[in-house]
């Protein structure tokens, strides 16, 4: 029988492709910062509702929090915006391809905070599946930044490069704390347990980054709320993506989910290949047949 985590994350991969098409639609009006923190405001209503509908009428009891999972949903939080800041940081530095390049080995960082800071350990076959996939990872991103592997050899010591490498850590931790977090409710039904740790980290994250518009950037906070109609469906996409990450966190170790969660990288080379009608070079089919591969040792793992 096919594990229920397995679909969630195929389907938290889908959403997400969709919910980067949408800020895309956006990006011209806001600004990164801007077009991330929609994702956060508009998506705290629906978080809350969502939690209320869970137990008004799914009959699923509220969790009682406690310090560790407020810890925790503050801890992922903060680090998923810090991840924000990171990336922003990287792109203003003219040598930032070979750290975009390193900033996409958070799976291998995943594996490794997951077990040093909650004792998920990974098995040897799903091992060699993060490893697989994280090479198909870097190849798609030299081609996305027209890097080679000499210039990517030759940029492993500029900051950038240890920026890069600093945003993986930070959206790394942010997805190990959120697991962390539905974890230490210890109690409800795992349904419950990621609703409820995705509304408290939502709420915290748009308090943060609201506190940072309101002392940095008050004219940006201002286009987010202007402009509510094309923000409010990144919003909406964006949380059903995220009921699904961290549903899919919940039940299953979160280096797993995130090491299949790449078959996202999979739904874009198709969509830009036989859709678009995008020009497809050999280093970019080897990324995506290694990254099918990690796929299917990580399902061969699990069953």
């Amino acid at each position: 029988m096919l594990a229920l985590w397995i679909p969630v994350t195929i389907a938290a991969a889908f959403l997400q492709n969709l919910r980067s098409a949408l800020q895309k639609a956006i990006k011209g009006r806001l600004s990164t910062a801007g077009a991330a923190y929609s994702r956060f405001i508009y998506a705290l209503p629906l978080a809350l509702l969502y939690v209320w509908g869970l137990h008004d009428i799914g009959g699923f009891d509220l969790p009682q929090p406690n310090g560790l999972f407020l810890l925790y949903c503050a801890l992922g939080g903060l680090s998923q915006i810090l991840f924000t800041v990171t990336l922003l940081w990287m792109f203003s530095f003219r040598s930032f391809a070979v750290g975009t390049t390193f900033s996409k080995l958070e799976v291998v960082l995943i594996a490794i905070l997951g077990a040093i800071l909650l004792g998920d350990t990974v098995g040897p076959l799903a091992a060699v599946a993060i490893g697989v996939g994280a090479a198909g990872t870097v190849l798609l991103s030299l081609t996305e930044t027209r890097l080679t592997f000499g210039g990517l050899w030759r940029g492993m010591g500029e900051k950038a490069t240890l920026i890069g490498l600093l945003s993986a850590v930070l959206l790394g931790a942010s997805v190990v704390f959120y697991r962390g977090a539905a974890l230490a409710l210890d109690g409800p039904e795992f349904i419950m347990a990621a609703a409820y740790a995705l509304a408290i980290s939502l709420a915290m994250q748009t308090v943060m980054m609201g506190a940072w518009f309101l002392v940095f950037d008050r004219p940006e906070l201002g286009r987010v709320l202007k402009e509510w109609r094309r923000a409010a469906p990144v919003g909406l996409v964006g949380m059903a993506c995220s009921v699904c990450w961290f549903t899919a966190f919940t039940l299953q170790n979160a280096a797993y989910v995130r090491a299949l969660g790449q078959v996202e990288l999979v739904f874009t080379f198709i969509a830009g290949a036989f859709w678009f009608r995008e020009k497809v070079q050999k280093i970019e089919v080897a990324g995506i047949i290694l990254i099918v591969c990690a796929i299917l040792l990580i399902l061969l793992a699990e069953s």
